[in-house]
C-alpha cells in the first residue's frame, strides 16, 4: 500500500464535494458561471475526482475569480477520505491553462500584483501539499502559470499537440508560482535554465524526453487523449493508495507535538506579537 502522509493541516468538518460544482459562495465571475468544477468520476465510490477548468473566455487563465475557486476546490478534496486521485484537467478545448491574466493584471498597482502573485505561490503550494496523488492531463496549452499549475501535481500526462513552457522572460516577466523551484527538480538545472531563460515552448514528445511529464499520447478526434490516459494511471493507483492511514501517521505526529515546550512557546510568542525562542524541547 502507499501510504500518503503530506500535510493536510487546516482540514474542517466538510461537506463531500458535489459532482460537478466546488461549491462556497464567493463571487462569481461575470457571465455568472463557476469556473472549476469537481467531477466525481464514476460516482463516489470510485475514489476519482476531478478539478475542471472552465474559463473558455479567458483560456483558463488564472484570474482572481478562477483561483478563489480552485482553492475552495482543494479545500473541500483535501479532507474527503473516499478521493484517492484527484486529476486536472480542462474543459477547453485546445487549452490547458493559459498562465496569468495578464489583462485583469494590468488593472491592479504594483501592491496589489505583489499580493496576488503570493497568492498563486500559495495556490501551487496547495496543490503540491494535498494528500492524495495528483495528475494533470494536459492538452492544448500549458504556458507560465498553466505549467506551474501541472509541476506542482504529483504526475503530467501530456498529448503530444500539448505546448509548454514558462514564458514569462518574452512578456518581461520571470516565473512567479514556483516555476524556477518546480522545474529544474523536474528535468534537472541546466535544462530548466534554458527553458525559463528563453520562454522556449515544447510539444509533448519533447516534454518527455526532457522528462517534464511522465507520458505522451498521440491527440485523439474528441481531444481528450492526455485525459484518457490520465484516467487509467490513475485506477492503476487505486489499490496501492491508503490516505488513512497516512491521515493516521499525521494524527500520531501532531499528538507528539502537543506536549512539547516549544510549541507552547510558538503560542505564547504568536499572542504576544513576538518572535519565538525555541529550544528545541
Amino acid at each position: 500500500m502507499l501510504r500518503l502522509g503530506r500535510a493536510a493541516a487546516g482540514c474542517r468538518a466538510l461537506a463531500a464535494p458535489h459532482p460537478r460544482g466546488a461549491g462556497g459562495h464567493s463571487k462569481r465571475s461575470s457571465s455568472g458561471r463557476k469556473e472549476i468544477l469537481i467531477n466525481v468520476h464514476g460516482g463516489e465510490s470510485s475514489g476519482i475526482a476531478e478539478i475542471l477548468m472552465t474559463r473558455a473566455h479567458a483560456r483558463n487563465s488564472l484570474g482572481k475569480v478562477l483561483v478563489n475557486e480552485l482553492f475552495r476546490a482543494l479545500e473541500s478534496l483535501r479532507c474527503d477520505e473516499r478521493i484517492r486521485v484527484v486529476v486536472f484537467k480542462s474543459e477547453v478545448k485546445g487549452v490547458f491553462c493559459a498562465g496569468a491574466d495578464l489583462k485583469e493584471r494590468a488593472q491592479m498597482n504594483d501592491t496589489e500584483v505583489g499580493h496576488f502573485v503570493h497568492r498563486l505561490r500559495s495556490l501551487m503550494d496547495e496543490i503540491a501539499a494535498l494528500p492524495m496523488p495528483t495528475i494533470a492531463a494536459i492538452e492544448g496549452y500549458a504556458l507560465g502559470g498553466g505549467l506551474e499549475l501541472a509541476l506542482a501535481c504529483d504526475l503530467r500526462i501530456a498529448a503530444s499537440s500539448a505546448k509548454m513552457g514558462l514564458i514569462e522572460t518574452t512578456r518581461g516577466l520571470l516565473p512567479g508560482a514556483g516555476g524556477t523551484q518546480r522545474l529544474p527538480r523536474c528535468i534537472g538545472i541546466g535544462l530548466a535554465k534554458e527553458l525559463i531563460f528563453t520562454g522556449r515552448q515544447v510539444d509533448g514528445q519533447q516534454a518527455l524526453s526532457l522528462g517534464l511529464v511522465n507520458h505522451t499520447v498521440p491527440q485523439n478526434d474528441e481531444g481528450d487523449a492526455a485525459y484518457q490516459r490520465a484516467l487509467i494511471l490513475a485506477k492503476e493507483i487505486l489499490p496501492q493508495v491508503d490516505i488513512a492511514s497516512g491521515m493516521a501517521i499525521e494524527g500520531m505526529c501532531y499528538a507528539q507535538n502537543i506536549p512539547t515546550r516549544d510549541r507552547q512557546e510558538g503560542m505564547a510568542a504568536f499572542r504576544e506579537k513576538r518572535p519565538p525562542q525555541f529550544i528545541g524541547e
